[in-house]
């Protein structure tokens, strides 16, 4: 391999970071080779190297862990799920079922965790500025409804009373923040958002899987934005799953009903060219 920052150093400027440096014959993350890795870091671990520089206690690596194995599926009325499987009925590759699938992930499907950890860092900023929990998260959450957000991200579901998923990983938490591994200062901020919402609707709204990774996400440092590539990595195993699955089935073209059912039209009548458009 010629080496052309000897040459021009423009070339060898051109990309600069600091994940990964490569040469023939080395790999090095965040400057640890490769082959010290393999068989010593999992997977979660190796995403919080990655993303973060260094690698991360083996505590906070199990509640990343527990976070992203939590979300991976949601079975086929799942947007993602949905496409993954149809993309695979049409004979595309495992590739391209995923990406059609991770590219439905947007603001209103994958995208509240992100919004999550956004409403809890706002709220945890207002009790910086002195404000009690209760007063913030009731300042925060009206500031939301004012803006006309018919849904708080990462609360309630459309198919759960009580998310399966989300009291567990809140246990989890609550675990880590007694062993003081993370402050547990988002597990309150969560929790005091169900309260509220419980005083403002009459009825309790609990705090779904999107809310309770957040939690995680959150506790363990992540940017809110991170929130949603970590869905994205976590939902990709279970597209993977259901594109593999679907691809070994006979069945072609599969579309998103079966195909006696027809839509409905809410078009014009039947109309001819030689009728002037009537």
């Amino acid at each position: 391999m010629v080496n052309n920052a000897d040459k021009d150093p423009r070339v060898s400027d051109w990309w600069q970071t600091e994940i990964v440096e490569m040469a023939p014959g080395m790999i090095r993350f965040r400057g640890y080779p490769i082959e010290e890795l393999i068989g010593n870091v999992g997977f979660a671990q190796m995403i919080w190297l990655m993303l973060r520089g260094e690698l991360p206690a083996p505590e906070q690596a199990g509640l990343l862990e527990a976070a992203l194995m939590s979300a991976v599926d949601h079975g086929p009325q799942a947007p993602s799920i949905a496409v993954a499987r149809m993309a695979a009925s049409c004979g595309i590759g495992l590739n391209n079922a995923m990406a059609s699938a991770v590219n439905v992930l947007g603001d209103v499907h994958g995208g509240a965790g992100e919004q999550a950890v956004d409403l809890y860092t706002r709220i945890a900023a207002e009790c910086d500025e002195g404000h009690s929990l209760a007063q913030a998260t009731a300042d925060v959450v009206a500031q939301e409804m004012t803006a006309g957000n018919p849904f708080i991200p990462g609360f309630g579901h459309r198919f759960h009373p009580i998310d399966p998923r989300s009291p567990r990983l809140l246990e989890l938490v609550d675990e880590a923040a007694a062993a003081g591994v993370v402050s547990g200062r988002y597990a309150a901020i969560g929790r005091e958002i169900e309260t509220t919402l419980a005083r403002r609707k009459g009825k309790r709204i609990p705090m779904n899987i999107d809310g309770a990774t957040a939690v995680i996400y959150a506790e363990l440092g992540f940017p809110a934005p991170l929130a949603r590539g970590l869905f994205c990595l976590s939902r990709s195993v279970g597209i993977l799953a259901h594109a593999w699955e679907q691809s070994q089935d006979t069945a072609r073209n599969k579309g998103p009903m079966p195909k006696d059912y027809l839509w409905a039209y809410k078009g014009k009548k039947l109309r001819h060219l030689d009728s002037g458009g009537d």
